[in-house]
Parts: structure tokens; sequence; C-alpha cells
């Protein structure tokens, strides 16, 4: 399916929206948190690891690789390559993100996978996993039939679609739980602070949507064997 408009404009104003993500989740954790740090006696820079590697890592390089069928003007086999990259780095930073979260749970002897949010990440990224392996298998190497190629590419986005959403949800999930304790150790809630994490959230979510967008929109035509609009 694909709706009457053309995905390229829209993937331009996902990439502004990337890299004000990535500056208000970098602002908050190195000034207002203090900064990054894999070991430290502040376990909670350790933690600060977390949102900086889920946003950057797991949602905006995940959005891009989704993306990249629509903005780039390619060739099919070298977005397929792009596309497989992008959400292999996507799936990297994202473990290594919740690998951080533990380690700060764990150093600070806090009890692990108590919330909703951690439930629903850890969740997410395991499916994503498997939609990567999958995909790799049937698309890229050693590849499918083409029959079964085709059958499952409807099913290969549906899927890919529904745990991007379901991702981009939880992370806006992740920045109020963790606002939440901000304001409960006595962060102003009408802050500095407060106010970049919510509108961090804000523009996560607006990222999300137009990532969505440009998957429903039209990709470029290329070549004969560009992508087939969704």
């Amino acid at each position: 399916m694909a709706i009457e408009f053309r995905a390229l404009p829209l993937t331009f104003v996902a990439h502004v929206l990337a890299i004000a993500g990535a500056i208000m989740v970098l602002v908050w954790n190195l000034y207002y948190r203090g900064g990054l740090a894999w070991d430290s006696a502040n376990k909670n820079l350790i933690f600060n690891l977390h949102p900086v590697l889920m946003l950057i890592g797991f949602i905006i390089i995940g959005g891009e690789a989704i993306i990249s069928y629509k903005s780039l003007s390619l060739k099919k086999e070298v977005k397929k390559v792009i596309h497989l990259v992008l959400h292999a780095i996507a799936i990297i930073l994202g473990c290594v993100g919740i690998a951080a979260a533990f380690k700060n749970h764990n150093e600070s002897h806090i009890a692990n996978l108590y919330s909703l949010h951690s439930w629903l990440g850890i969740t997410i990224i395991s499916l994503y996993g498997i939609q990567w392996i999958y995909g790799f298998i049937v698309f890229f190497y050693p590849k499918g039939s083409p029959t079964l190629r085709s059958e499952s590419l409807p099913w290969h986005v549906l899927f890919g679609i529904f745990l991007y959403v379901l991702a981009v949800g939880n992370a806006a999930l992740g920045f109020l739980e963790k606002l939440t304790f901000l304001e409960s150790s006595g962060i102003a809630k009408y802050g500095p602070e407060a106010l970049l994490v919510n509108f961090t959230a804000v523009i996560t979510v607006l990222y999300g949507a137009f990532v969505m967008l440009s998957v429903l929109g039209q990709a470029p035509v290329e070549d004969d064997d560009s992508y087939t609009a969704i």
C-alpha cells in the first residue's frame, strides 16, 4: 500500500528530528545527569548510557534503517545491505544499552525487570533480533526461494513496523518512568531538566511518526530493481 505523497521530503524532516533528539538526550545525560561511564563509583553514570544508547542507537538508527529504502537513490541490493547493517548496529547498541541498565541495577542493588518498560524492552529487542535473523536468511543470505521471499515480504514489513511502533512507545514510557523517579527525588516538576526530558520524549514520538509516514509514502524510482512502495 502506498499513499499518494512522496516519501523523500518526509525523510528530511525525520533526519532533522533525529539530530534534535540525539542532541537533547546527550545534553540531558552529559549536562544534567553528570556524564556517561561503563565503570564508575557513581552508578548513575552507568545508567545514563541506557537512554543515550536506546534513543540514538536503537530508535534513531533503527528508524534510519527503515527509511533508507525511501531516502537513498541507490539500487535495491545496495539499499538492502544498508538496511541490514543499520538494523544490526541498532540491535548491538540496544543490547549494550540494556546491559548498562542491568549493570546499574546490579551494582546498585536494585531489582531488575520489575516495570512494564523493562518487560516491553526485553520483548521488543528479542523479537527485533529474530526479525533481523529471519530477514538476513530469507532476503540476503542464503536467500529463500522467490515464492518464499514474495510471501514473506509483506509480513516482514508489517512485523517490523509493529515492533518499531512498540519501541518508540516504550521509549516514551521509559522517559516518563525516569522523570517520575527524578521528580520524586527532588528535581523541579517545571524545571529545565524536566522540560528537556518531556520534550525529548515528544521529539522521539514525532521522529517515529515521520518514519512511519515515510514508509507509507512513495519511494523514488531509480531503476528497474528499485524498491516498491509498501
